[in-house]
């Protein structure tokens, strides 16, 4: 194999497929990169068999030329070096030249490196996948559909399934959900997919993570293939392939209450805002522990204290407040990351009790939902 790449082309290309290389693994072969070049373009690899990306560099563009491959072929390179090695390289033009038994020179500029490539043979097949069941959305509303869902997912590999986000698609509309048991995050969209209908599809919420790292901030469509244990989002030139998670996804919805004793509407920075400042307290006590009462003056208090540093209370004016009393507990670094994610100027807080799931959503649209579940407190 021998070609001349542009750089930033190159680098782009690796960066992308780089979040898919395995930083852990017993298999040699997975912690490089795959280059093959044929002449319609230069193809990079990689897989951790959990997930798959290639993405592809096509040997000209409508205004210049990217690639130029003199013989074509292929080799694996280990991803440590050639990711930090590319982004160093002097000149804008890269040459790479393999030899006998996968030895790779790679010259730019007047710097030489020579590195030892792995056999490309060995290297994973790509999964194939039936594109039966495709349909598309705006990168930017996918996004943030992971954004506002996958912090509520579960660390603790001993609920494999909660590690994962639960899609479904019916309808028309687009649902993600996502539960550590404590707490629930779930988003909808519409989608142009009328005649498409799936449910329990659990992708990994590191999967979606890295996604979400490689979607495009221009506001391109990615198309999502949805298969038997793979789903697939191709975005632009790349392919992102991810295998599903195995199991049946709890049925989260018997535990949203639909009615409320206690109702707030409350403007989202000021009690972002305030709870950070009783977060910075409670932290000190390793609970997290924030609570909130309503006040007489159609108003709420945010409090947390420690019992070496002192204590903070904080008075907010709600916007709205109906119902009953009330005083609860709650883990205020949840609400937090809820309120980083909400896309709203005001929310609306549903209760039903002390000790009962606290319900958080947008004011001005119904597409995203929030439960943190309270804490009993012996005071």
């Amino acid at each position: 194999m021998k070609l001349t790449i542009l750089r930033n082309e190159l680098n782009e290309a690796i960066q992308n497929v780089s979040k898919a290389v395995s930083s852990r693994t017993t298999i040699p072969i997975l912690s490089g990169i795959k280059i093959e070049a044929t002449f319609t373009g230069v193809t990079l690899t990689a897989s951790d068999t959990e997930i798959s990306i290639q993405s592809f560099i096509p040997l000209e563009t409508s205004d210049k030329t990217i690639a130029t491959v003199e013989r074509t072929g292929s080799v694996v390179l280990p991803a440590k070096f050639f990711v930090e090695m590319v982004k160093k390289l002097p000149h804008e033009e890269v040459h790479l030249d393999i030899s006998d038994r996968f030895q790779t020179m790679i010259r730019s500029g007047s710097t030489d490196i020579q590195l030892v490539g792995l056999d490309p043979e060995e290297f994973p097949v790509m999964p194939t996948v039936a594109e039966d069941q495709v349909f598309s959305i705006p990168g930017d509303l996918l996004r943030n559909m992971i954004r506002q869902t996958v912090f509520a997912v579960t660390t603790n590999e001993s609920s494999p399934i909660l590690t994962g986000v639960l899609w479904s698609l019916q309808d028309g509309i687009f649902k993600f959900v996502a539960t550590d048991r404590h707490r629930l995050a779930s988003r909808t969209a519409p989608v142009e997919a009328k005649d498409l209908r799936f449910s329990n599809v659990v992708i990994s919420g590191k999967t979606l993570s890295e996604l979400a790292k490689i979607i495009p901030d221009q506001n391109v469509m990615v198309d999502i293939v949805v298969a038997d244990s793979q789903v697939l989002f191709k975005l632009g030139n790349v392919l992102f392939f991810s295998r599903m998670l195995d199991g049946t996804y709890p049925d989260t919805s018997k535990i949203i209450p639909q009615t409320f004793k206690t109702e707030l509407v409350l403007n989202t920075k000021l009690l972002s805002d305030s709870i950070d400042r009783a977060y910075l307290l409670s932290r000190e006590e390793k609970t997290n522990i924030v609570r909130l009462s309503t006040t007489e003056s159609k108003g709420i208090e945010i409090s947390s204290s420690s019992s070496e540093l002192g204590r903070v209370q904080d008075q907010l004016q709600a916007a709205e407040l109906d119902g009953e009393p009330l005083r609860i507990a709650f883990n205020s670094k949840y609400m937090l990351d809820v309120l980083k994610v909400l896309d709203s100027e005001e929310l609306f807080i549903g209760f039903t009790g002390a000790m009962s799931p606290i319900i958080i959503k947008p004011r001005d649209h119904n597409n995203s939902l929030h439960l943190i579940l309270p804490y009993r407190t012996t005071n």
